[in-house]
């Protein structure tokens, strides 16, 4: 099966640029510094499946030519991690079936309250969108072949966040401030490890370029990958800084797991 991960998104919340047009330390001139906010999807022959839907989705998946989407998982309840949930609707109109998502305890409830009318029916629109509480497995049959999504949850500052792990090969942890030790052995020989590295100083609810450096001595990841990406992080500039087996992520950036 031909199984892939794309980075639809990998910047902060703010994006980069930000709203005012201001790039911070990246250049300009550099596509690769174009970021829009955190999202990723794994597609395979016949099986869409988006993580997160962020205020850029249109955008981003317009861009990355994505015609279809089967389900949703998200990571945590932020705005940057929801807030383009409405644009789900063209996928309602066009398979007139409503798109099951999946989202832990907390997000749930946060969606069912500010986005009721894309669950329920409140309106003279019909709903698009069934939800399902998040489990510690989901297994999704492609043909011969499954794709199985692990879902292991990490801390982001107050709050508990998603981590999802593809076929036990690919890690999408793009909000963590902490992974618990108790779940480290899920993240360890990865192919691809696709990790939150917001800044190069310390944040309260991201890592940062050091917590991550640490961390990939302990798991070993074949190819890490870096997100949530601030506007400090100028993409050459970084690059230089990181091991030969390390690197800036970059919107649309697709990998083959």
């Amino acid at each position: 099966m031909s199984l892939k991960f794309t980075i639809l998104g990998c910047g902060y919340s703010l994006g980069v640029p930000r709203i005012d047009g201001y790039f911070g330390a990246c250049d300009p001139m550099n596509k690769k510094n174009y970021r829009t906010r955190c999202s990723g999807i794994i597609t395979s022959k016949k099986r869409n499946i988006l993580i997160d839907t962020s205020p850029d989705m249109k955008a981003q998946l317009f861009k990355n030519k994505i015609k279809n989407i089967d389900n949703v998982f998200y990571t945590h309840e932020h705005a940057d991690q929801t807030h383009g949930i409405n644009d789900l609707r063209f996928f309602y109109l066009k398979n007139r079936r409503r798109i099951t998502v999946f989202a832990d305890k907390k997000t749930k409830k946060y969606l069912l309250s500010s986005f009721k009318y894309c669950f329920k029916n409140v309106s003279e629109y019909p709903p698009i969108l069934k939800i399902n509480s998040l489990k510690k497995l989901h297994v999704f049959n492609d043909f011969n072949e499954k794709i199985i999504i692990k879902s292991i949850p990490v801390q982001h500052g107050k709050i508990k966040s998603i981590s999802y792990i593809i076929n036990n090969k690919c890690a999408y942890a793009s909000d963590v401030s902490r992974i618990y030790k108790k779940d480290l052995y899920y993240f360890k020989n990865l192919k691809y490890f696709i990790v939150d590295c917001l800044r190069y100083e310390k944040h309260y609810s991201h890592f940062n370029l050091n917590d991550v450096l640490n961390l990939i001595k302990i798991i070993k990841p074949k190819k890490t990958l870096l997100t949530n990406l601030n506007n400090e992080m100028d993409y050459v500039k970084l690059k230089k800084k990181l091991p030969y087996n390390v690197m800036p992520a970059y919107d649309g950036l697709t990998l083959s797991i």
